[in-house]
């Protein structure tokens, strides 16, 4: 794998993890004093994690020399407004874009992981990395789908599918 395709890659790592913080964040804003405390505990230990998920990314982006997206004053708003929008639909809609995002970032990770260790790339901290936080966006998105994520309205998963995979290919190249 070229440098320049490992830098892409690992932006938009960085991005979505910059992303899914905010769309926590967002839901947190509008669900705090709403929710349930079990609701809200919930979201904010999904929020933790991105926050780790992140940190992570940072520390590789610096040690690597490699900027993050040029894209990432319109996640921060843009991550926020999703969150917030499908909190205000009501907690099934917060939890399906949850179910959502975290399904195409797992598939991400896992495909991501795959073609590093397919074009010999020899760094096992990377990889395991990569393969932990698939695990755990996994983790998240079967804990919103038992928390009533198909009570969203219909075609709210795959709208934000689209929108996380449009995300991720522009933080990609830019």
């Amino acid at each position: 794998m070229s440098r320049r395709a490992l830098e892409r890659a690992l932006r938009v790592d960085h991005a979505g993890e910059y992303g899914a913080r905010r769309i926590y964040e967002g839901q947190l804003a509008v669900l705090e004093g709403r929710a349930s405390e079990e609701v809200v505990a919930a979201l904010r230990g999904m929020l933790a994690q991105e926050g780790e998920h992140l940190a992570a990314f940072e520390e590789i982006l610096r040690a690597r020399g490699v900027r993050p997206t040029a894209l990432q004053p319109f996640w921060h708003a843009g991550g926020w407004l999703l969150g917030a929008a499908t909190a205000a639909l009501g907690e099934g809609a917060a939890f399906a874009c949850t179910v959502a995002v975290e399904e195409v970032i797992e598939g991400h990770y896992r495909g991501q992981a795959a073609a590093l260790r397919e074009a010999g790339v020899d760094d096992e901290e990377l990889l395991s990395r990569l393969e932990r936080f698939a695990d755990e966006e996994a983790a998240h998105g079967e804990e919103a789908a038992g928390r009533g994520a198909e009570t969203a309205p219909p075609g709210l998963e795959a709208l934000v599918r689209g929108v996380t995979r449009l995300a991720i290919g522009l933080s990609e190249r830019v």
